[in-house]
């Protein structure tokens, strides 16, 4: 499969937003935001993780879009803690959806360590206006350090059995209060080095499966 990817910026609600674009193949199948980890440690959308989960969303048939939370590449503004990059996620959807073609398509919303808990508030917002998005996808949730939102109960959440960074056992804490199973990958860290062709694969399998739903 081959996509395309485009790369450029959009106005946000502080200045402009980072935005890279991959669009899949053939006729897009839906439209889904992929969150990167966190900016004051390294994170971009151009991280590793990221950029699988973008991947495999092209690969379903879904145009996947990467932002840059604030301060980081071309996009302006300084770290807020999760706050203010939630606002700035909220306003790449209504763009998105703003675009010819793409704004009846569903939405994914597919996040990455400090991703999922910006996602899981941009979901609920979402949510709560009537607008929600169809499918959730955590990797790594960072239920150590932040208050991760709760999420569908269909969230596809997938976890690294040794990660360093956000222990599984924090990980298994916040999803048995929702009731949600969560997919480990045994022996895997979390960023999980060699391991991101599985990583790929589950997402895909997955998320294809419930598409049949």
């Amino acid at each position: 499969m081959n996509a395309q990817i485009e790369r450029f910026t959009i106005d946000g609600p502080i200045g402009h937003i980072e935005v890279a674009v991959n669009r899949p193949a053939g006729v897009p199948i839906g439209i889904s935001l992929v969150a990167h980890p966190h900016p004051l440690f390294g994170g971009t959308l151009d991280n590793k993780v990221t950029k699988t989960l973008a991947s495999a969303m092209t690969q379903l048939g879904y145009i996947a879009i990467r932002s840059n939370f604030r301060g980081v590449g071309k996009t302006e503004g300084v770290h807020d803690a999760g706050i203010g990059e939630q606002d700035d996620l909220m306003h790449v959807i209504a763009w998105i959806r703003e675009q010819t073609g793409l704004e009846k398509l569903p939405l994914v919303l597919a996040g990455f360590s400090f991703g999922t808990f910006v996602l899981s508030h941009v979901a609920k917002a979402l949510s709560d206006v009537g607008t929600p998005a169809r499918r959730l996808v955590f990797v790594g949730t960072a239920a150590s350090h932040w208050n991760v939102a709760p999420v569908p109960p269909d969230t596809v959440i997938i976890h690294g059995e040794k990660d360093e960074i956000v222990p599984m056992q924090l990980v298994l804490d916040w999803a048995r209060i929702q009731m949600l199973p969560v997919i480990v990958i045994p022996n895997s860290g979390h960023f999980f080095h060699g391991m991101l062709p599985l990583l790929r694969q589950i997402v895909v399998d997955r998320l294809a499966l419930l598409n049949t739903n």
